[in-house]
C-alpha cells in the first residue's frame, strides 16, 4: 500500500508513466518488479471493454496505452511501471481477439490474430491456442496467447472461422478437430465429439 507522503496511484499517473515509456517502443514490463502499491479500480470486462471507477474508458488510445504496462503474476493482474505496481481486475482474459488472418493452407497455414487494442500474435510454439469448455455448459471458450502470459478470448465470429479451418489429426493415437498455424496442430476438440 501507498504510505502517508505517497499519494495513492492513480490512472492518469500512470498513463503519465506509461507514455513516457512507450516513446521509447514497447515498455519491457516483464523486466519491472516495482513494489505494489494496491489496488486500482479497474477492470477488464469478458468483452474487453476497459472500466475506471465503474465506467467506460472511452478513449482507444488510453486503454491501449494502459494495455502495453498490463502484466499477469499467477492468477492476479496488475498496472506496471518501473516505480508502481497496481492491481486490477480481469474478467476472463485481458484481451480479445477480434479477427484473423489465415495464410498458406493445412501444415503450412499461419494464423495471425488481432486484439481490440490493436496487437497481433501469430499462432504457433510460441503464441498457442487453447480452448477451454464451461463445466456446466460445455460451451467452448477458445483463447490465444498474445504476450507473456497474457491470452486474448478469440471472439466468437471469429471461432467460427477458426472451426471453418478445420481438419482432424491424429494426436497421440487420438483423431482430434483442430487447426494448424505456424507449424503447430492445435486441436480444438474430440473429433469423436463432433459425429
Amino acid at each position: 500500500m501507498a504510505g502517508p507522503e505517497t499519494p495513492p496511484p492513480t490512472a492518469d499517473g500512470l498513463a503519465a508513466a506509461a507514455s513516457g515509456a512507450a516513446r521509447r517502443g514497447p515498455p519491457p514490463v516483464h523486466l519491472w518488479n516495482p513494489p505494489f502499491c494496491g489496488d486500482l479500480d479497474m477492470r477488464i470486462a469478458r468483452d474487453g471493454t476497459w472500466f475506471y471507477l465503474g465506467t467506460p474508458i472511452g478513449r482507444p488510445a488510453l486503454v491501449k496505452l494502459f494495455s502495453s504496462i498490463l502484466k499477469r503474476e499467477g492468477e492476479r493482474y496488475f498496472l506496471v511501471t518501473p516505480v508502481e505496481k497496481v492491481g486490477i481486475t480481469v474478467d476472463d482474459a485481458p484481451f480479445v481477439a477480434v479477427d484473423f488472418t489465415a495464410e498458406g493452407h493445412g501444415r503450412g497455414q499461419c494464423l495471425t490474430f488481432e486484439t481490440q487494442v490493436g496487437d497481433h500474435a501469430t499462432a504457433g510454439p510460441e503464441h498457442p491456442i487453447r480452448v477451454a469448455l464451461d463445466p456446466a455448459t460445455g460451451e467452448p471458450a477458445p483463447y490465444v496467447l498474445i504476450r507473456r502470459d497474457l491470452e486474448a478470448l478469440i471472439d466468437r465470429k471469429s471461432f467460427y472461422r477458426l472451426v471453418d479451418l478445420g481438419r482432424d489429426e491424429a494426436v497421440d493415437g487420438v483423431a482430434q478437430f483442430g487447426v494448424w498455424s505456424g507449424g503447430r496442430f492445435f486441436p480444438i476438440a474430440p473429433a469423436a465429439d463432433l459425429a
